[in-house]
């Protein structure tokens, strides 16, 4: 039984439904173990001179009548407590996935989708089997038990005192079996998570090991993966065949006892105090008994593989959410699309230097601007501030004159737009890519942002056109119509600040004036940030922040930069000769 803390709230909640699947699972349990002394009545009743045919009759009958009743009550147990478990993983399930949208980007950076996947699948099923088949192990086995021994006691207490040493021994070894299953179903799990991943992230970035010709390594690799998950499940198989090998001899030698011992009584008895009927009646309530001891097991390892899943799933939702609301808040309707950076330095949590150092400049409500700086500088660092993915000091970011760590987080990210850099798009069609931000959004509404993007013609020859469905990540259409759907998307939320993440950068300069002179167009008034390390993106903004080692050293339009920074005239002499090179080349 399952009583950890995030488990033991489902035995209340569910209660009504395990209480009447308990009821009829332990009724049902009574009333079969009538049907062996209805046989041995039976069989007495024949070994007499004058067979009472009519009395027969009538037991027969009651048999028929109660495997009725048991046919109808395991049907209930089967839909109450089998439904109670269905419900608790239903339940589990959607706690799991909401903890995991609050989670920061610090926590997915050090986990693995694959590793994560097995708490939602195999972790989750052993916790289910727990609430449904461990539940039904444990009261069935414990009911039928109690109710087996006494009334085999009642016909000889002898014979089931010797009985039940044996099997008194076998519950107290499965005890400690427990411990050791719980441990081996763990290092399964493990090996099972280490596969998982290792296999969904050769189906992410399967062009790239195509490309490379790693199809054979990455065979031998997933083989060795795959062979180290056998080893472990068949050391957790052989441990529960090892396990019901020994109940079953167990049982068989206690079974071969009872008919030895039991047969002896019945003839030093002459048929007084304990009769063939007896006997027979006693040998069911024993066969009735050995299926306790097997659930009893059973429920051992059900309980050994719960545990180690629990504590698993139990360990992840109890993991800290970094990124969260602060006690005090400040209360605004509506924040404007004003942003500035005082003094801001920043590094990673597992980081020893710096990213952002002491940056310091501002963004006016209707400008656009664009940052600008060389791999590594911090610009993106720049813009999970801006998205609260990360957490700051305060009074070194404000949006809208309100210093955004006391700013309601669902708040600052409804204000912003983003089109990220891997342009990440959903195995959905094109349409509902583009509509993300609303639950209905008007056709109108999706074409005029694909418009704007210059997506729009693309778009149109596809066969399906917008309810064309895109394959896993967007991987049906180009790099630079992922950019362009991307930023579809944000232009369809509207937001009062779009901030666009090296996101032209798989367009053609052609293709990214029209986007850039869309958005002059028809964000009047709002905030648009352009993220980039080509100067044709930015050079047409209202201000460039220039940025070098995670640090502003200069900030103007084009034209002021060209005047006075050596280092933005340099990138500009630079990407002019690339370009120049790369038109000789084509030619």
């Amino acid at each position: 039984m399952l009583f950890k803390k995030h488990f033991a709230k489902f035995y209340l909640k569910y209660a009504l439904l395990f209480i009447i699947g308990i009821y009829v699972l332990v009724t049902i349990d009574y009333l079969q173990l009538k049907v062996p002394n209805f046989i041995g009545t039976i069989i007495d009743e024949l070994n007499e001179d004058i067979v009472n045919v009519s009395f027969i009759e009538s037991i027969i009958k009651q048999i028929a009548v109660i495997t009725f009743f048991v046919m109808i009550g395991r049907f209930l147990w089967r839909y109450t407590v089998f439904g109670a478990s269905r419900r608790i993983e239903s339940d589990l399930r959607n706690d799991m996935f909401h903890k995991a949208t609050k989670l920061s980007q610090n926590f997915y950076n050090k986990e693995k989708v694959g590793g994560l996947m097995t708490y939602f699948i195999n972790d989750l099923e052993a916790v289910r089997q727990s609430y449904g088949r461990g539940i039904l192990m444990l009261v069935d086995g414990l009911t039928l038990g109690s109710i087996a021994l006494y009334k085999m006691a009642s016909l000889n207490y002898k014979l089931t005192i010797i009985a039940a040493i044996p099997m008194v021994i076998l519950t107290v070894v499965m005890v400690y079996i427990r411990k050791i299953l719980s441990a081996k179903f763990k290092e399964r799990q493990e090996a099972f998570e280490d596969l998982s991943d290792f296999t969904q992230e050769n189906f992410s970035g399967i062009r790239v090991i195509k490309a490379f010709v790693r199809e054979i390594k990455e065979y031998v690799f997933f083989q060795k993966k795959n062979d180290k998950f056998y080893d472990r499940q068949i050391n957790f198989v052989k441990s529960m065949v090892f396990i019901n090998i020994m109940i079953s001899l167990a049982l068989n030698f206690v079974i071969l006892f009872i008919v030895v011992f039991g047969s002896m009584v019945v003839i030093n008895a002459d048929g007084i105090g304990f009769t063939p009927g007896n006997l027979t009646e006693y040998l069911a309530y024993f066969f009735s008994l050995t299926w306790p001891v097997m659930a009893l097991s059973q429920f051992v390892a059900i309980q050994g593989q719960a545990s180690a899943s629990a504590t698993r799933i139990a360990n992840f939702l109890d993991t800290p959410i970094d990124i969260q609301d602060q006690a005090q808040l400040d209360k605004v309707d509506h924040l404007k699309a004003s942003i500035e950076f005082k003094h801001l330095t920043f590094k990673y949590d597992d980081g020893d230097v710096n990213v952002l150092d002491d940056v310091s400049f501002k963004i006016e409500p209707g400008e656009m601007v664009g940052i600008l700086g060389r791999t590594g500088s911090g610009k993106s660092s720049l813009v999970d501030l801006l998205l609260r993915i990360h957490n700051l000091n305060e009074n070194q970011l404000f949006i809208g004159g309100h210093d955004i760590m006391k700013l309601p987080v669902k708040q600052v990210r409804n204000t912003i737009g983003y089109v990220p850099q891997d342009n990440f798009l959903f195995s959905t069609t094109i349409a509902e890519n583009i509509s993300f931000s609303y639950d209905d959004a008007y056709e109108n509404e999706v074409i005029r942002a694909a418009k704007l993007s210059d997506v729009y013609e693309n778009i149109i020859e596809f066969k399906e056109g917008f309810n064309t469905i895109l394959g896993e990540r967007g991987v049906t259409v180009s790099g630079g119509q992922k950019q362009r759907i991307s930023i579809a998307r944000a232009l369809a939320k509207n937001p009062d600040i779009l901030v666009l993440d090296d996101s032209v950068s798989a367009v053609d300069t052609k293709t990214e004036d029209a986007i850039i002179k869309n958005l002059h167009e028809v964000r009047k008034g709002k905030t648009t940030i352009f993220i980039a390390h080509r100067i044709s993106t930015v050079k047409k903004m209202d201000k460039i922040v220039l940025l070098e080692n995670g640090k502003v050293i200069a900030v103007g339009s084009h034209k002021e930069l060209l005047k006075t920074s050596p280092v933005y005239k340099d990138m500009v002499k630079r990407q002019q000769l690339e370009s120049i090179v790369e038109g000789g080349a084509s030619r």
